[in-house]
């Protein structure tokens, strides 16, 4: 697998589609950071290791509105392997004007995109959620 990223991604957005309460991701340091934001800012309801004698398992439960619509509208990748993209802190990217957040990898840890602006820190722009 080339970018476990995006696979996280493509497993939460699949598996809203289909109106699943938990998705199962193997998990790594990066996935759980990113797992514990999208907990943080209230886009799911719980984030779970589940430890199966490899690497662990990220157990995401998701968060509906009404039990048929999810409360994320969509995930969608930024930096991608073949194309990298790095902001610094003025051109800091705005989702949906403040709605949604983006999640950036910096020196000091991955964050959202209003936690960089406040600690003064650019990065890699991994993701969008809205």
């Amino acid at each position: 697998m080339t970018d476990p990223i995006a696979d996280m991604l493509t497993r939460i957005r699949n598996a809203i589609m289909v109106k699943k309460e938990t998705v199962e991701i193997p998990s790594s340091n990066m996935k759980k950071a990113i797992a514990d934001i999208m907990l943080a800012e209230g886009y799911v309801s719980d984030v779970k290791l589940v430890e199966d004698g490899y690497n662990g398992k990220l157990v995401i439960t998701l968060k509906y509105i009404n039990k048929n619509q999810s409360v994320i509208n969509a995930l969608r990748r930024a930096s991608k392997p073949g194309l990298r993209l790095y902001t610094d802190v003025e051109n800091m990217p705005r989702v949906m004007n403040g709605m949604g957040i983006a999640i950036i990898s910096t020196n000091k840890g991955i964050m959202t995109n209003k936690q960089a602006k406040a600690e003064n820190v650019g990065g890699e722009v991994l993701c969008y959620i809205w």
